[in-house]
């Protein structure tokens, strides 16, 4: 009966989450929820505030973290990102699209996926506009690489901040083993979009303007550049990325003179509380079944069929429940094996490409095209993702294999 229940409300709780009915925010189900299950003995105040100790570092560096994107977004970082884009597509639809896979792969990898969803979607719709470029395919590059490009840091994706804390790897290590499938991954998702949008990539519309050429926000720039650099010394001195993180947004809000409360905001404390609340909820699910059904199910050894297996296991979970659940439930299973957890990454960051509930960052750019008037057709997305995902996985897995066996030799 705890798992029928705890199955339900999880259920109820992620369903919120993809509708978001008049725009609530998904904490006013979660939170609730969290309480039910504590409330109900189906997970003990004990267990809760564990679970709330550790998960809290983590979501403490995701705040930091979306203010620090929100300041560069107001240094002018991603307009420049832009600008850049246009001036190097030379109004040719095939370069921009260049352009944009690497401005979205970058952009995930140091800011985060939600920065390139909220703040660099809507420049890259605008850009494709200004050089007469058709929106589809720098559009979709956006939603796929803030996925799939997400593997590379630990800092890049919510799912990989959870896996690092539980890897025992250090930044340096983690991004040494993940460059590789992170590489693999890009390549294959650019070159299936070359084939897939030629007709797009062909066509070229009337500019709506000239490229822009505005200076480099070189303050900002190197604000980002030192803070992503501190993340990586800091993490062998046992401090906490996230006030690194924290200190790249005070540099970023002093000279703009940003009001507090633009930040409380901007840290999006609602979204924190839905994952505490979230990691309550599967917490209960896990307790009562879930976790050893996947004990049985997940191989022991981290040979190139069993990184195959996780990865194409944690892809279907993340298409199923959504890939920050997914994480939540895998990662006990996984984590004392740091090759089997990497691949869980590849599947749970690289998966959410398939259908639009695999991830929340694929529903709000869903949203974001909705809003510009550039609503995205759901057959083209499961086409696109049909073609992508299958090959992308197994690249990046491979590329993992290649580079566990290299870091072993």
């Amino acid at each position: 009966m705890s798992l029928i229940i705890s199955a339900v409300l999880l259920a109820a709780v992620l369903a919120f989450a993809v509708v978001r009915p008049r725009g609530l925010p998904e904490a006013v189900a979660a939170v609730p929820a969290a309480g039910l299950v504590i409330a109900a003995g189906i997970v003990t105040w004990d267990d809760a505030l564990s679970e709330f100790r550790e998960l809290g570092p983590t979501v403490g560096f995701l705040a930091a973290v979306l203010v620090l994107a929100h300041l560069a977004a107001e240094h002018g970082v991603f307009r420049y990102a832009g600008a850049v884009a246009a001036r190097i597509s030379g109004g040719r639809p095939a370069r921009l699209l260049v352009a944009v896979f690497v401005a979205a792969a970058l952009t995930t990898a140091f800011l985060s996926l939600d920065a390139t969803v909220v703040l660099l979607t809507p420049v890259i719709l605008a850009t494709a506009a200004r050089v007469g470029a058709r929106p589809r395919p720098p559009a979709f590059a956006t939603a796929h690489l803030a996925n799939s490009a997400s593997l590379l840091l630990p800092v890049s994706n919510l799912t990989n901040l959870l896996a690092f804390a539980a890897s025992g790897l250090t930044f340096f290590g983690f991004t040494a083993l993940m460059t590789l499938p992170w590489i693999a991954v890009i390549v294959v998702e650019f070159l299936v979009f070359r084939v897939y949008f030629a007709g797009d990539l062909r066509v070229r519309e009337k500019p709506s303007a000239e490229p822009g050429n505005g200076p480099a926000p070189r303050y900002a720039l190197t604000v980002l550049a030192v803070t992503l650099a501190g993340f990586a010394v800091v993490h062998p001195l046992g401090i906490d990325p996230a006030w690194v993180a924290v200190a790249g947004a005070v540099f970023l809000a002093v000279p703009r003179r940003v009001p507090v409360g633009t930040l409380l905001r901007e840290a999006n404390p609602a979204f924190c509380a839905f994952v505490l609340a979230l990691g309550v909820v599967v917490l209960a699910v896990q307790q009562h079944g879930l976790e050893r059904l996947l004990h049985t199910i997940v191989p022991d050894h981290a040979d190139l069929l069993g990184l195959l297996a996780v990865a194409f296991l944690a892809a279907a979970l993340a298409n199923v429940l959504n890939n920050l659940p997914a994480t939540l439930v895998l990662l006990p299973v996984v984590e004392s094996r740091p090759g089997l957890l990497l691949a869980m990454l590849i599947g749970v960051n690289v998966g959410p490409n398939l259908t639009y509930v695999g991830s929340l960052a694929t529903l709000l750019w869903r949203q974001i095209l909705h809003a510009h008037d550039a609503a995205p057709g759901p057959r083209d997305f499961l086409r696109l993702g049909l073609l992508t995902v299958p090959l992308a996985l197994l690249a990046g897995v491979l590329a993992l294999w290649l580079s566990l066996r290299v870091a072993s030799a």
